[in-house]
Parts: C-alpha cells; structure tokens; sequence
C-alpha cells in the first residue's frame, strides 16, 4: 500500500475517533504511532517516536514559556482583576445605546493580554457581564453572542496560548507572532463594535442605553478597574520581549511577578488564591504538554507518508490565486473548527497546509494568526461551537439563542478574513517593522 493512502487511512481515523468522543490527545497518539508503525521499516520505531516526542515535549525550554503565561493570567482571574475590569468598561460605555455589550469587547481585549485564553474569558465574561446586561434589559442574543466572539480576542491579543504553542511547533518567532495578533486583534475589536452599533440601530430593543457617567466618573473607573496596572504589567513584560532585553519565557516569568504585585498592591492576593492560581496552571500546563507531545507524533505521520508534498503539487499544479486558495482553507478551518478545538486544529492541519501556503508568499507568522482567527469563529458557529456551550452553561440561556446571537458576529469575522488574504501585511507589517530593522 502506498504511504499516502496509509496517511489518509489513519487522518480518517483520527477523525472517527474524535467524533466517537475519544480525546484529541489520545486520538492523535494512537492514530500517529499505528500510522507509523506501517510506515517505518521497524514497527518498534514508532515506539521510540513516541517516547522522545514526550522527552522532548516535557524537557524542552522552549515549552516553558506557557505555564509561565498561564500562571499570570490564573492570578488574574483568581484574584477578581477581571470583573473589575468589566465594571470599569461598563462605566466608561455603558451610556451609548449598547455600550455594554461594547463594553465586553474591550474588557475581553484587555483581560486576553493577560490572560490568552478564549473559554477563561467566555467563563469569566459569562458569569459578570451577562446578569449585568441582562439586568439593564439586554436580550440573551445580544448579550450572549458579544461574549462568544469578544473571547476569540483573548486568542489573538498577546500572552496567546495558541500562538506560544503553533510558535513552539511551527519552530516560529513567539515575539512576531504576538506581534501579528495585535494588529489582527485591534481590527476585529472594532469590526466588533461596529457590529454591535448596526445591530442595535436596525434592532433598538435587543439593547438600550445606560445610564449618563460624568468624566470624573470614568477616571475613577479606570482607576479602580486596574487598567492602568494591567497596561503597565502587559507593558513592561511585552516591550521588553521586543526589544530583545529577555526571552519569551523570561518575559512571562516577569509578567508573574508583575501580576502577584499588582494583587498584593490593591490587596487582592491571598495564599487560597494563589493556590488555586497554581493549581489550574498544572493542570492546564499538563493537558497542553500532552497535546504537543502527540502533535509531534501525529505530524511524524504526515511526513512519512509524503501527503503534504503530495498535496503541495496538486495545488501548485492548479495554478490557484493566493487569495482563492486562502479562502479555501478558511472554510476548511471553519468547518474543523465546528468540531474540534483550536488547538489540535492547529497542531493537526500545519504539517499539510503551512508548506503549500509558504509557496505562495505567505509566511509561518501569517499562517498562525490566521489560523487562530478562523478557529475563533468556528467556537461560535453551530453544530459544535464549543464557545457557545460554555456560555449557555454558564449563563442557563438557550442554546438556540446564544447560536442565533452569535450569527452577526460571523460577518466580521469573515471581513476579517478577507482582509487577511487580500492584504496579509495586516499580520506581518508590524513583526517586520519590528524584527527585520
């Protein structure tokens, strides 16, 4: 049997054995180290794939860089930051015919810079913004569907998990990278707002407005709602990364410092606190340890069996536009990410695609923003948006209602996405600008 086919019969597998419920990691495991063990001239290699892909995975340095980013923003969950935030913004917007829901755009954009989780945010999000916009007579599509998409922004906005992972796997820069999904994140923060504009202007009585603040008011706001503390720790911790003063790692070291500093300081921390901080960065650290390491296994499969080359040509051979093909894999992406996670969309699809796309002029930094952007929108499209299964578990509104929410959102999304793949300066300008002086 040719080793394309064996690749495409395990791929396939894979795929059963994620929708029968079995996890991704142990799917990608079983499915890599039985591929490979056809493929290899001794099945007991594959064994030692396995093996040295876990050593490598759980010893390397590189791989330390996310627990220390996970820990900053556990500290900040834990400690209440969040929900403060949210009541900082909801001060500052909530006068405007849907400030709220605006107002959870920009608490999301700015809790992901020191968090870098979507469903942490959607669970933070859904447990304070939701009763307070439901409290001020929002409708449960508006006020669930802004949460569902405002939480992709923690994903794009840097410390990103996803990006620190597909940056380790990729074997790319975690600064340009970060970099990238700033821009992006921007962007889609205000196609968000607009989004919410519109919405309301065509439909006032999904939303109203709030109530009157004065300018004393917001500073007090901004003041209390530890902004200005969170600028200075995503500061501090990000411009020294770019500008080469400490590694990625040691930058996520400093921003834990920072964080436990900024508690101590509005008298937030406790050891109970801290200890639950820990606790969930273990275990989340263990979960994503495991994933790269089968990752690694699972994309030892593809090269084996040549399927990225194999593809590669058809492509090439095609004569497709950038901008067409981008598009294609788009739909791609989103279709998975109905699915499966972010994450093992990521690690599972590089190895085909990032080699096609690379001839086309596209680089690693592109490929990664892009990937996490359209990973985001398949967390809230239906059947399997897990964003909005966490949200309508949290909150107890219909699920048909936070899906029907989340449906105006997919419009910026796709802008976003075309804007990508017509101008892909839109990610990389600002690493270039940065790293290629």
């Amino acid at each position: 049997m040719a080793p394309a086919t064996i690749g495409i019969i395990f791929l396939l597998i894979f795929l059963v054995m994620i929708f029968i419920g079995v996890p991704v990691c142990a799917s990608m495991m079983i499915a890599g180290c039985v591929g490979c063990m056809f493929l290899l001239p001794r099945p007991s290699a594959a064994m030692s794939i396995l093996s040295d892909s876990f050593v490598r995975t759980f010893t390397g340095y590189t791989m330390s860089v996310a627990p220390m980013f996970m820990l900053m923003g556990e500290i900040a969950s834990e400690s209440g930051i969040g929900s403060n935030l949210f009541s900082s913004c909801k001060t500052i917007f909530g006068r405007v015919r849907g400030g709220l829901a605006s107002a959870v755009q920009v608490a999301c954009a700015v809790f992901g810079a020191i968090c870098g989780s979507a469903p942490a945010t959607e669970a933070l999000m859904a447990r304070i913004a939701y009763p307070e916009m439901k409290k001020h007579g929002y409708s449960d599509e508006i006020s669930t569907g802004c949460i569902g998409a405002a939480a992709s922004l923690a994903t794009l906005i840097p410390p990103s998990l996803v990006l620190i992972t597909f940056g380790v796997a990729a074997e790319e820069s975690i600064g340009q990278l970060f970099m990238g999904g700033i821009m992006v994140g921007i962007i889609l923060t205000v196609l968000f707002i607009i989004t919410i504009q519109i919405w309301c202007a065509i439909n006032p009585k999904h939303a109203p407005g709030g109530e009157k603040t004065t300018i004393k008011e917001k500073l007090i706001a901004i003041r209390k709602g530890s902004i200005i503390e969170i600028v200075v720790v995503f500061g501090l911790s990000m411009i020294g990364m770019f500008a080469g003063w400490f590694t990625p790692t040691e930058a996520g070291a400093i921003g834990v410092v920072l964080m436990l500093l900024v508690v101590i300081f509005t008298k937030r921390f406790s050891f109970k606190m801290l200890k639950s901080a820990m606790e969930h960065t273990i275990v989340m650290s263990g979960m994503l340890y495991c994933l790269m390491a089968a990752a690694q296994v699972f994309g030892k499969l593809f090269t084996l069996a040549r399927i990225a080359d194999i593809l590669k040509g058809f492509v090439l051979s095609l004569s497709v536009p950038g901008p067409i093909l981008v598009l294609v894999l788009g739909v791609i992406f989103l279709i998975l990410g109905c699915f499966i996670d972010t994450l093992p969309v990521m690690l599972v699809t590089m190895p085909i695609f990032l080699p096609i796309l690379r001839t086309y002029g596209y680089t690693g930094i592109w490929y990664g923003v892009f990937n996490v952007l359209v990973a985001g929108l398949g967390a809230i499209t239906p059947p399997v948006g897990m964003g909005c299964y966490i949200i309508s578990g949290i909150t107890g509104a219909p699920l048909q209602k936070v899906f029907k929410g989340s449906i105006p959102f997919v419009i910026p999304f796709m802008a976003m996405i075309l804007i990508m793949a017509i101008v892909p300066q839109t990610a990389t300008w600002l690493p270039d600008l940065l790293y290629n002086r």
